[in-house]
């Protein structure tokens, strides 16, 4: 068979938008100069579309343009702000809280600083994925430094209350980062309003390129501090060095504009599929939804399916449907994933879990489709298992 399966992991990537690439293809041919060259024409060319993008960035979370720190990815602005929060305000403590489903673009860092003798606190999150805002209060203390807490799952969708988190924040004095990676052009972001004084985010996952991503450092009230982790050049105000990559960062800017543009029509018709996606499934026995279903990305459905084994559930599915069974960049690992436990699943039930990321390309009679063969796959595997122990050899 020669046709490639219906895409629904649009949570680990999407596919460049034309519209996003057509904005790009100008400046690796036409106007490629260094935007750090000031003495012609090709520099001043980079350096007006890299301003351009960077204003099209703040605007999209009421931000200001000088707030904005290009990095190669959300991974980089992550390990940026936390990293560098942790050297800048050492004297005045050594004490991070972030959450035990954050990706491990965030946990890893924290990992790191915990081997350098910081003290991490992983708040455990209730059984629809939300963290207790009463446990995040109690958690902080005279020595805590940073709270870290992504804004949209990458594995479940679920979406924090920024708001709040940045309120508690704020009047106890500690910094809050966020990793908003899946939620840049896809939901609302305000930093002032949700008192945002770290904001990471990426391209890929909004029909951009991969590759490129950005950092929003606080200027003022408070004024955040960052040693960088970079060093070479004195690129974006001395945080991080390196030439600007202005094809890249013009698609990034591109594909923000028209998910932003967008966003109200695209949500709901992802909305509508996902219900028309989630009724279909109803019909299969054991199935429940991990991750609260209504404060949750409108593109994303994480359920598991008990009795069912999770590796056979996939390589039954691969033929037809191109998905998940979590985080695309730990699923070369053999664990359950970190965000299905933290949740209480067990083991085989996380295993047996299925994470679908319908995008802006998916159609309603892809979505039938897909819907019959998880039905029927699910079925041809519980009837194999029936029969198993009446097969002789």
């Amino acid at each position: 068979m020669n046709q490639r399966p219906i895409y629904l992991d649009n949570q680990a990537t999407t596919p460049v938008d034309d519209r996003v690439l057509a904005a790009m293809l100008p400046y690796f041919t036409q106007h490629f100069g260094n935007s750090a060259s000031i003495n012609h024409m090709y520099g001043w060319e980079a350096e007006a579309a890299i301003s351009q993008a960077r204003e099209i960035l703040a605007q999209a979370i009421n931000a200001s343009p000088s707030e904005i720190v290009f990095t190669s990815g959300a991974t980089e602005a992550n390990n940026l702000a936390i990293k560098g929060i942790s050297e800048a305000y050492f004297s005045k403590g050594q004490h991070i809280i972030t959450v035990q489903t954050e990706h491990n673009a965030v946990l890893d860092p924290c990992h790191y600083l915990q081997s350098l003798g910081f003290e991490i606190t992983l708040l455990p999150v209730q059984p629809n994925g939300l963290i207790d805002l009463q446990e995040l209060e109690k958690a902080i203390r005279p020595d805590t430094i940073l709270v870290s807490i992504m804004a949209a799952n990458n594995e479940i969708g679920v979406l924090q209350p920024l708001a709040e988190i940045g309120g508690i924040c704020r009047q106890a004095g500690v910094i809050f980062h966020t990793d908003a990676a899946q939620a840049i052009g896809k939901i609302p972001l305000d930093v002032e309003e949700m008192k945002i004084d770290l904001l990471s985010m990426t391209a890929h996952k909004i029909y951009g390129p991969k590759g490129i991503g950005a950092l929003y450092v606080r200027r003022k009230h408070p004024r955040v501090q960052l040693v960088p982790q970079l060093h070479g050049g004195g690129h974006e105000r001395g945080m991080r060095s390196g030439t600007l990559y202005t094809p890249q960062i013009v698609g990034f800017a591109k594909a923000v504009e028209i998910g932003l543009a967008e966003q109200k029509s695209e949500s709901q018709r992802l909305l509508t599929l996902r219900h028309k996606l989630w009724s279909k499934l109803q019909t299969i026995p054991g199935l429940q939804a991990n991750g609260d279903l209504d404060r949750r990305l409108v593109g994303n459905l994480n359920f598991s399916i008990a009795d069912v084994d999770g590796a056979a559930l996939l390589l039954g599915l691969q033929p037809i449907v191109a998905l998940s069974s979590g985080s695309a960049c730990s699923s070369t690992k053999t664990s359950p994933s970190h965000v299905l436990l933290a949740l209480g699943l067990s083991e085989k039930l996380a295993y047996a879990s299925l994470r679908l990321g319908i995008g802006r390309f998916n159609t309603a009679d892809e979505i039938d489709l897909v819907a019959e063969h998880i039905m029927a796959t699910v079925s041809s595997l519980r009837q194999a298992r029936v029969l198993e122990p009446n097969l002789q050899i």
